[in-house]
This record gives structure tokens, sequence and C-alpha cells, in this order.
């Protein structure tokens, strides 16, 4: 099955702690992946961020918002055990908890509210996500808009302004050595995009063949990508990277996968994308750090 949201986990979570003991998270999402039935793949599904597993994450998110609700007690790092509170809930025996019950709680009501303006930070379109899932996905959002955007722009710009773009990326990607040996290398055959060879490393040890191609609709076909592959071949060269601002056929996919050479394609959207990432034609509008509590630095010696 789907990994559950963090709502759905809420009750089976509570209901672990119901014999009053002391029980501990790993024993909790032990518990929970036997009664959800998840397999090896969803248990190793990370977040966006790629940091945490999405079910751990989950879980962990399930018990702070019992634990706010004041269903829950923290026994000590990683325990917990139920409260009175929650064992009168479960004596209700309630079909499921999720967050409009957790409302009749004041702590929780607080805790999901701003102080400053008593807004509500559960997204109202989306309340089965945790705040950090919400985080993730409107970065993403976001980012996927940018990229959008760039894109866009790049396909208006003059030949030799692309050629720039392309240079700077490949740059920043730790290719071609420095802009002025990339840009030496790249843009000389004057054919409205780049066609040349470029340094793998600063040192020149390897060199890759690099053709880009400025395209607003037309795809790169099998006849574009077999004269590259024969212009690899002329240079002796056997890694290309091949960059277009408008998509692949399917048929090149193939064929590259199948070629001896080790060929790189990048489409519009991977070329917006790697702008992003390494921060070329883009400037920070804001940044923001995720932190979390430092356990380790509240323990006694």
């Amino acid at each position: 099955m789907a990994i559950p949201d963090f709502q759905t986990i809420m009750l089976p979570f509570l209901k672990i702690a119901e014999d009053g003991k002391e029980h501990s998270k790993r024993e909790a999402i032990d518990n929970l992946t036997s009664l959800f039935k998840l397999s090896e793949a969803e248990l190793r599904e990370l977040l966006p961020s790629g940091k945490q597993e999405l079910f751990d994450n989950r879980v962990g998110w399930a018990r702070t918002y019992l634990k706010k609700a004041g269903l829950l007690n923290t026994t000590r790092r990683g325990y917990f055990c139920i409260s009175e509170r929650g064992l009168e809930l479960l004596k209700q025996n309630p079909s499921k908890i999720d967050v409009n019950l957790l409302k009749q709680y004041p702590e929780f009501k607080e805790f999901i509210t701003y102080k400053s303006d008593k807004s509500n930070i559960i997204s109202k379109e989306d309340e089965k996500t945790t705040p950090q899932e919400s985080l993730y996905n409107a970065y993403q959002r976001i980012t996927e808009e940018l990229a959008k955007d760039i894109l866009q722009q790049i396909k208006m710009v003059s030949p030799k302004n692309f050629e720039n773009i392309v240079v700077d990326l490949l740059v920043k990607m730790g290719y071609g050595g420095s802009d002025k040996d990339a840009a030496r290398a790249i843009g000389r055959s004057g054919d409205e995009g780049v066609d040349g060879v470029i340094n793998q490393d600063t040192l020149g040890i390897d060199r890759i063949y690099v053709q880009a191609k400025r395209w607003n609709d037309k795809s790169v076909g099998h006849p574009d990508i077999r004269d590259f592959i024969g212009a690899l071949d002329f240079k002796h060269a056997e890694r290309g990277i091949f960059i277009t601002t408008s998509t692949f056929t399917k048929e090149v996919k193939e064929n590259v996968d199948r070629s001896s050479k080790r060929i790189i394609l990048i489409d519009g959207d991977e070329l917006a994308k790697l702008m992003i990432t390494h921060k070329v034609g883009v400037s920070i509008e804001d940044t923001f750090e995720l932190k979390k509590i430092d356990m380790d630095y509240f323990i006694e010696e």
C-alpha cells in the first residue's frame, strides 16, 4: 500500500502506547511498518531534500502532533508514553485522529497558530502533508515556475549570448577550466549554437565534445545525434554533452543508450534546472534555515 499520511498514522501510533508503558520511536516505526504493510522500497522513499526517509518523517510528525495535543508525554530522548488525556480519548473509541479532532485541545490550537496574526500554519488545500513536506513542496513549485521562466528567457537570447550561458554553466559545473578557456573552445562553428571541445578538468587531461541547439519547438532528432556521434569519432573523443533548449525524440534517447560513446543529453527543462542549481542567471531572493533541536546539548555530563 502507499505510504500513509501523518494524520492516518496518529491513531495507530497512540494505540501503541495504550498499555501505559514506555515505548521508543524506533519500536513505533517498526510496528507501524507491519501494520501498514510497507515494502522495503516504500521505507526507503525519501523526502524531497533527500536527507530523511518519508515514512520516518511522517511518524515523527504524528508523534509531535499527539504530544502537542497532550495525548503523549516524552519520558526521555526518543521515548514516550501515553497521557491520561490520551487514555481518555482512546476510551471514546475514535474512528480516526486528525487535525480537526486535535483542535479541541487548547495546547494544540496554540501550536498550529501564529502568535502574531493567529493565522493557521496548516494548508487548507493539503492538510495531509506535514509542515516540513509542505515547505519542500512549496519550494519545488517555486523552483519549477522559475525553471519555466528561465527557459523562456534562454529561447529569446541571441546565439552569442546563448554561447555565453553555456560557457558559464559548464565552468560552474567544473568543465572547461576557466571562462576564458571554455569560451575559446566553444562557439566556433557559427551555427547559432555551440560546437567545440572543452577540457573535462582544469589540466585538460580529458576532453569533452559539446554541442548545443537553441531551438524553440523543433526536437533534436536522429540525424542530429548521428552527426554528433560522427563528430566525436572525428575528434577521437569518447564523451559528449548535447544541450538543447527544446527536447530529444524517443529515438535519440534509444540511440544514445545503445551507443558506445558516453553521451549526456540535456534538454530545455534540465538546462534550466542546472542553471538554478549552479546559480547561473539567477540570484538569491531569500534564505531559510530549517533547524532541529540538538538533544546532545542538553545532556548533563
